[in-house]
């Protein structure tokens, strides 16, 4: 074979090979994805009966078997993890667990008091598992303080792959009880609350809130409508099953139901982001599917389920983050999501034992900061035409804490600008063919703990 022959060779395998990779990345710019909430009352018979025929142990394992048989992706529940050891063992959790094996699960919290009684189950990744407790209850409508009721939160990767990465925030929720005027005010901190963590934790991010909100439309003081006034959210079953329209009138729905028009306590809500298209496309009850053998319910909440597409935008996607769950959130996707065609002009760090600061200016004055003003500055002013394509980063860990510690850009000319100190657990980024990197996620102080890229097409 002359090396012509092989030159060839080596060619039309490169467009082959290109050709599948891009058909493949195509496949996973696109995808569908269901969610279920279900409050599975798992408090112990003594505490709260919940009016629930049969065992709770086995009517749980019963509950974990139907996550798995049909298939629903990403599922919170409420009033799962409660255990007290009073002579007998109410493991409710480990029950559920021991059926329901999705490959990704939130450990326990604790039994009573110790545990919020709120976990998810995926059949992605997520990371960053945050539980947060309320900051106030109520125990005039319910026992709400005896157990630290609240909300998680987890970053779920729908998807990974050369084209950019797919996170969505989800956040589960159990809000107090009771409609006694101290319940209506625990309930309006609670969600004041979320409202306030979400737009903080999860700025710039696609977001679905799915639990037991103990409220309703038609209950004013419920403050539920703060969710789709400060964060952007929509109710998917307002959306898709009331016509866009919030109930005026209750509607009280029968356990199991057959009607979706009805309301119930259990609510799920959704918004997209500038790198994530979100939109739900089904929303249903799931009642007839978690019942027992005899027909007896396994919950007094009827499950709720939608299921929702997502796409990669045109016009900015984001890397995979990289880093530590330290220190405060951040994301430039807002501000970079109102620059037409995004372009940088000067990429600038900061580093010396690790990465202090990240920086770049971009072609239209806009500057983009983050972290502190220690370590040595340096400085990479980009000529016409070219563009930052590839990034690596290095992390390590000081005082128990996993940070940065060091970043190197490539550019399109192939020049590189460095900062921090290199260590041997690395990972490289290259933007989407045809992109350069614009922007950062992640998370920061003094300086870089966790650290992710916005690419934007040139």
């Amino acid at each position: 074979m002359t090396a012509l022959m092989k030159q060839n060779i080596r060619r039309i395998t490169t467009v082959l090979v290109s050709s599948a990779m891009s058909a493949f990345a195509t496949v996973q710019t696109v995808g569908n994805f269901s969610v279920l909430s279900m409050n599975t009352a798992g408090l112990p018979d003594f505490l709260q009966g919940n009016d629930v025929p049969g065992d709770k142990t086995e009517n749980h394992r019963m509950i974990g078997a139907k996550f798995v048989e049909y298939g629903y992706d990403i599922i919170n529940v409420q009033e799962l993890e409660f255990k007290l050891n009073l002579g007998q063992d109410f493991n409710y959790h480990a029950a559920l667990y021991s059926t329901a094996s999705l490959p990704y699960r939130t450990p326990t919290s604790g039994g009573v008091p110790f545990g919020s009684g709120l976990n998810t189950l995926s059949r992605y990744s997520f990371t960053d598992t945050t539980r947060v407790k309320w900051n106030d209850c109520s125990n005039f409508g319910g026992a709400d303080c005896l157990t630290p009721k609240g909300f998680t939160l987890v970053r779920v990767l729908l998807s990974s792959s050369p084209e950019g990465y797919a996170y969505v925030d989800v956040y589960n929720i159990h809000a107090d009880a009771g409609v006694t005027n101290a319940d209506l005010v625990a309930r309006a901190s609670n969600l004041r609350q979320l409202s306030e963590y979400i737009d903080n934790w999860s700025a710039g991010n696609a977001v679905i809130i799915a639990g037991d909100t103990n409220s309703r439309y038609t209950r004013v003081r419920d403050e539920i409508r703060i969710l789709t006034r400060e964060n952007g959210m929509t109710d998917p079953w307002v959306e898709l099953i009331r016509d866009g329209v919030d109930p005026t009138e209750e509607t009280i729905c029968a356990n199991p139901t057959t009607l979706s028009y009805c309301e119930t306590v259990d609510k799920m809500f959704y918004r997209s982001s500038p790198v994530l298209n979100l939109q739900a496309i089904g929303w249903s009850y799931e009642s007839s599917r978690f019942l027992q053998p005899n027909g007896d319910i396994l919950s007094d909440h009827n499950p709720i389920v939608a299921t929702f597409s997502w796409s990669l935008p045109a016009s900015l996607r984001q890397s995979e983050l990289y880093g530590g769950p330290h220190d405060t959130w951040f994301s430039d996707t807002g501000v970079l999501s109102r620059i037409f065609s995004p372009r940088i002009s000067t990429i600038r760090f900061r580093g010396g034992s690790r990465l202090d600061a990240v920086s770049v200016a971009h072609v239209d004055g806009t500057s983009i900061t983050h972290g502190g003003t220690g370590g040595r500055a340096s400085e990479l002013k980009l000529t016409d035409g070219e563009t930052w394509t590839e990034a690596k980063l290095c992390l390590g860990q000081r005082n128990n804490r996993t940070g940065v510690f060091a970043i190197k850009a490539r550019t399109s000319a192939g020049r590189t600008l460095t900062a921090g100190s290199s260590t041997e657990d690395c990972a490289e980024f290259v933007a989407p063919g045809g992109w350069g990197i614009v922007g950062f996620v992640g998370g920061s102080g003094s300086e870089i703990d966790k650290l992710g890229f916005l690419f934007a097409p040139h």
